[in-house]
């Protein structure tokens, strides 16, 4: 057995230990269920993926996110270690074919997504998988109380009790006090359990918050002093466009990000940021999770996000090669009155909940009774159209029946190309006489993928077409004239979104959600929301302290370069400032006969304050006093 150091060396070429990773993997070893808060870029999959390795037998990492599953799967086969992945989407074949696989194979990690774990074939293969240790990432989605309540998560439990000797690990980079213990308690951690905190702190990153009218104008201020790779967050799809558009104006490379686009396109523009062809990149929140870019010099929020949970992760994208960084929020007071408004819209009253059910299943064409384990493609856009329903109800609508474990809405699914040969091998030296055009692409499939016969492969067309050098088009093409002649079934990849059903149609008089734990989301929604507005709107504490203290940090010191902390030390007076402001002042009384706030407007914000401080100690003097007019009288 391999030291862990040596793991660390051998597969990610570091000599150390982040801070506390070494902790967490040494109580991971000693077979105890753990608890890891890191911050965003804190490394915690090392803390699963090494002591996983260290020990015989495969990891099962429950994912919530396919686009991260698939990343994380390909980063460790690059790395020379083997890993498997079961999502959303594969058909039976796929997903047997790789349990039989995790099960008898030399393979150290299997990623699930939630919603599989409680699918019959997992249930039936879990006996036979050689598992070490179970890690749950993104694990706030567990809990009711968290920014991400995913019901999916609560099967893991059951899951544990079949494993009742294999350690769990839960992952998150934030996490209150209360969904912490929830976390616990939902994964049936034992009462020798550790828990491991790292500091929220990031003592080179500079937070500031600006009202601002003009939010182009002052994007395109920060984005010429802070120089560097840039994220711009956005919380509609439309605006990254326009805003990208309004950078590339100005001549500042940019280029948008959002879940609307195919899989390709979101590839070719990740890339080209995370590589710097591309500067900035402007993105809602589809972007970001997984994507590990030491070098990005600053975050700029465009409109306000709804929790200090998303803010903290979104914002801790910037600076993780630990220089300076900035996390800059841009916001209006109507936009604080409407985040405030959220609440009733983003959790809609429980009757129009049941009857969005009702019109969804009607539109899915599903009857009472039936439906479960099925997916259906779906256009929200259409479905809101058709029954006359306001789209941000529906949505939100359909996001409570997936916390009620209803149903899942999958806006990011993603199902590559998948060929199997539905003829013998025998029949194909007859199609060749029939159908000599076709003749390379099925050689170029037997040559390129193995077990097309016995198993439907996944495919890649641009690859396909490079082997046989012929345009993507024409290969696509040729693929599906096979599939019409019935040689091979041909699936063309997917990438609308889809609603899987997790159980049959409810019948409308037995339709039944927890009103209770509904709207106990709801208010605790409520307060996330008054926490952001709070972090905005003040002005007399440190920011990073601020954060730290919400995730129950209390250790942190203020930071002295987020604004507050620089405008706090600016508005402090010493005694030669003091002096010279109260030499002003008597001048003023004597030269100039206007009131005193019309003078004052004449000043910055931190020398009217300081201007404020000595008036009212000269005021509790009485040596000056203000006037009916409001001019200054020195007494």
């Amino acid at each position: 057995m391999l030291p862990t150091k040596d793991i660390l060396q051998q597969y990610w070429g570091h000599k150390d230990f982040r801070p506390l990773q070494e902790d967490i993997i040494n109580a991971v070893l000693q077979g105890k269920d753990t608890l890891a808060l890191l911050p965003t870029g804190g490394g915690k999959s090392i803390c699963f993926q090494v002591p996983a390795l260290v020990q015989e037998g495969i990891c099962l990492v429950i994912s919530p996110l396919i686009a991260l599953i698939k990343d994380q799967v390909e980063n460790l086969k690059h790395k020379g270690i083997p890993a498997l992945a079961i999502y959303t989407g594969m058909n039976f074949i796929e997903v047997k074919k790789t349990l039989q696989n995790a099960a008898h194979g030399n393979y150290k990690f299997l990623y699930v997504s939630p919603e599989r774990l409680s699918t019959k074939i997992f249930l039936e293969y879990l006996p036979a998988l050689p598992v070490n240790l179970i890690a749950v990432d993104e694990a706030h989605c567990i809990s009711q109380w968290g920014y991400d309540f995913r019901p999916s998560y609560l099967q893991i439990s059951s899951i544990r009790e079949q494993l009742p000797q294999v350690p769990v690990i839960a992952l998150t980079a934030s996490a209150t006090v209360l969904v912490q213990n929830d976390i616990c308690e939902k994964l049936l951690f034992t009462p020798s359990h550790q828990r491991f905190q790292q500091s929220f702190e990031r003592p080179n990153l500079s937070y500031s918050v600006f009202n601002i009218s003009d939010k182009p104008n002052k994007l395109f201020t920060i984005l010429n002093n802070v120089k560097g790779s840039a994220i711009v967050y956005c919380k509609s799809r439309k605006r990254t466009k326009d805003v990208a558009e309004l950078l590339r104006l100005q001549n500042i490379q940019a280029d948008y990000y959002h879940a609307g686009l195919t899989s390709e396109e979101r590839s070719a523009k990740q890339e080209g940021w995370i590589k710097n062809k591309i500067r900035v990149i402007v993105c809602t929140n589809a972007f970001g999770m997984g994507i590990d870019k030491p070098d990005v010099r600053v975050v700029v929020h465009y409109d306000v996000p709804d929790c200090i949970e998303n803010y903290y992760q979104e914002a801790g994208r910037a600076g993780r090669d630990r220089k300076r960084a900035y996390a800059v929020l841009l916001y209006s007071d109507k936009e604080l009155e409407e985040l405030i408004g959220q609440v009733n819209i983003h959790f809609p009253p429980v009757e129009e909940i049941k009857n969005i059910y009702i019109a969804l299943m009607n539109h899915l064409q599903v009857a009472a009774g039936i439906g479960e384990g099925t997916s259906y493609d779906f256009d929200i856009a259409v479905f809101a159209n058709a029954f006359k329903i306001n789209i941000l109800t529906a949505a939100y609508a359909i996001k409570a029946l997936e916390q009620e474990g209803i149903l899942t809405y999958n806006e990011f699914f993603f199902k590559p190309s998948s060929v199997v040969f539905t003829s013998g091998k025998e029949d194909l030296s007859e199609m060749e006489k029939q159908y000599p055009a076709l003749d390379d692409v099925v050689k170029g499939l037997l040559r390129s993928y193995e077990g097309v016969f016995d198993f439907p492969v996944i495919i890649y067309e641009t690859q396909l077409a490079k082997f046989l050098k012929k345009p993507i088009a024409l290969v696509r093409q040729q693929l599906s004239e096979l599939h019409q002649l019935k040689i091979i079934t041909y699936n063309p990849q997917k990438e609308k979104p889809q609603i899987t059903l997790l159980q049959n149609r409810m019948y409308t008089d037995n339709y039944e959600i927890n009103s209770q734990a509904y709207l106990a989301r709801k208010k605790n929604y409520g307060q996330k929301i008054s926490s952001i507005c709070t972090y905005i709107r003040e002005h007399d504490f440190c920011r990073s302290k601020f954060v730290a203290n919400y995730f129950n940090d209390m250790q942190v010191n203020d930071c002295k370069i987020c604004d507050n902390c620089i405008n706090q030390n600016e508005r402090k007076i010493s005694i030669a400032d003091f002096k010279a402001l109260e030499a002003e002042l008597f001048s003023i009384i004597e030269n100039q006969q206007k009131p005193i706030k019309e003078i004052l407007r004449n000043y910055n914000s931190i020398k009217r304050d300081k201007f404020n401080k000595v008036l009212n100690y000269l005021i509790t003097e009485n040596i000056i006093k203000v006037g009916s007019d409001g001019i200054l009288v020195k007494l």
